[in-house]
């Protein structure tokens, strides 16, 4: 099955797009449903209905973005050809690739599109392992569309706003090294790649070395007042950094719990 933009409906259609959305959903009536509300908010959509259709499409559009050409070998309806992905709502269970394989796909590609999970699984433990794969946010079935629609706006507001900082100068501890306006960080002399949410995590952590973060903290400046979600994904985050940042993350001497507190750099 060839790969589908949203329909098309007779209702005046927002002329300012407010972004790409690749919705990866192999029910046919949740997938058109998504594509609609948010045709209708005014994102542009692409619709793939199992994993290896997902990957080809990220694929191809990176290939497209780092080349700069439109590329005569791509399959993207015209309408999105010349435009980069800003958002990806993924299934869970899809056939040939699962959406946590994709998610660790995508992730270990070093692409940091935002990537919102749904999936039929609600328990703690299917949250934590959507999130530790590298989901932004995680939202269980059956949901309501208005809540959907909330959730990718929230996720792209914080990107874009990620994405826009204010000139800063590069900040170094010991062997660490960040640079905020090229988005590098080097660990003991070597480039190490970091999604945009552990980066602005450690950019907050250098810029206050040794004060005390609690998870409440960290989730207020990082995630946001809108962020709907639980605790459990700073510690994910953390975790995450460790094993980036430390010798040995299981006994870390950067990153540093201070128990009944939270987090303290340094």
């Amino acid at each position: 099955m060839p790969l589908t933009l949203s329909p098309e409906k007779k209702k005046h259609q927002p002329t300012i797009k407010l972004g790409r959305v690749l919705v990866v959903e192999d029910e046919g009536l949740i997938s058109e449903t998504i594509a609609l509300a948010l045709t209708d908010e005014g994102y542009d959509v692409i619709r793939a209905e199992d994993g290896r259709m997902a990957l080809d499409v990220i694929h191809q559009l990176k290939e497209q973005e780092s080349s700069g050409k439109l590329g005569m070998t791509l399959a993207l309806p015209h309408q999105l050809r010349g435009r980069s992905l800003d958002l990806i709502i993924l299934d869970l269970m899809l056939p040939y690739i699962n959406g946590l394989d994709l998610c660790r796909l995508i992730r270990r590609e070093g692409i940091s599109v935002p990537i919102l999970m749904l999936s039929a699984k609600g328990s703690e433990t299917d949250r934590v392992v959507g999130l530790e794969v590298g989901a932004d946010d995680y939202l269980t079935k059956p949901f309501g569309i208005r809540e959907l629609v909330a959730r990718c706006r929230a996720l792209l507001r914080r990107h874009n706003q990620f994405q826009v900082q204010p000139e800063q100068p590069s900040l170094k501890f010991q062997d660490i090294a960040l640079y905020p306006q090229e988005c590098r960080i080097t660990v003991r002399g070597e480039a190490v790649n970091f999604s945009p949410k552990e980066f602005k995590i450690l950019e907050l952590f250098m810029s206050y070395p040794r004060r005390v973060w609690s998870r409440e903290q960290l989730l207020e400046r990082i995630w946001g007042p809108d962020f709907i979600g639980d605790s459990k994904t700073v510690d994910v985050h953390i975790r995450w950094l460790r094993e980036k940042l430390e010798v040995d993350p299981s006994s870390p001497t950067y990153l540093v719990t201070v128990r009944g507190f939270g987090y303290r750099f340094g």
